[in-house]
């Protein structure tokens, strides 16, 4: 969809008003980066304490995201307005199409760093996934090993049948079979 042209830049509070938001957003992008990093590290060193204190504060940097993400609504509607299109049709071209030349490339270049680092955390979200994944197969493998039973009615882990309620002796299971 092309949108219409402004024959007159606007400077000032529309312009202004992107470029703090565009940092507003790289800076919480920045903080979610760092947190998704370091709950790489910590599952990586097996840290459970700090992967679950991490998962705290990463729904919490979530929750600030929402905020800006209602900021973004409101700036793309006021521009949506000054363009005669609806908020959700307006690119940061378009966008850029309101601002004088110097504050629209200020835009783009935060606009495209902003991306940049949204896919940096996407691909470390994912990374932290699988090593998590990886991780819970490893405990649900051991707790396979040790005899507990899946009951599978509630996804939970039961003893197996006709074992008795007492304690007893544990099980020996045999892991490694080397020979040198």
């Amino acid at each position: 969809m092309t949108l219409p042209a402004l024959s007159q830049h606007q400077t000032g509070p529309l312009g202004l008003a992107l470029l703090s938001h565009l940092d507003d957003q790289l800076r919480s992008a920045d903080r979610m980066l760092e947190l998704v990093l370091r709950q790489a590290r910590a599952v990586r060193l097996r840290e459970v304490d700090t992967v679950l204190a991490i998962v705290g504060q990463v729904q919490a940097e979530a929750d600030a995201r929402g905020r800006l993400e209602a900021d973004r609504t409101a700036l793309l509607t006021k521009a949506g307005q000054s363009l005669g299109v609806h908020g959700s049709a307006i690119t940061i071209d378009a966008f850029c199409s309101l601002l004088d030349p110097a504050t629209a490339a200020e835009a783009r270049e935060r606009s495209d760093r902003l991306r940049g680092v949204l896919r940096e955390v996407r691909d470390e979200h994912l990374v932290v996934r699988a090593l998590m994944r990886q991780e819970l197969a490893f405990v649900d493998h051991l707790v396979r090993l040790m005899g507990a039973g899946d009951d599978s009615r509630n996804g939970t882990y039961a003893p197996p049948q006709g074992r008795n309620s007492a304690p007893g002796p544990a099980p020996t299971h045999r892991l490694l079979d080397l020979q040198a």
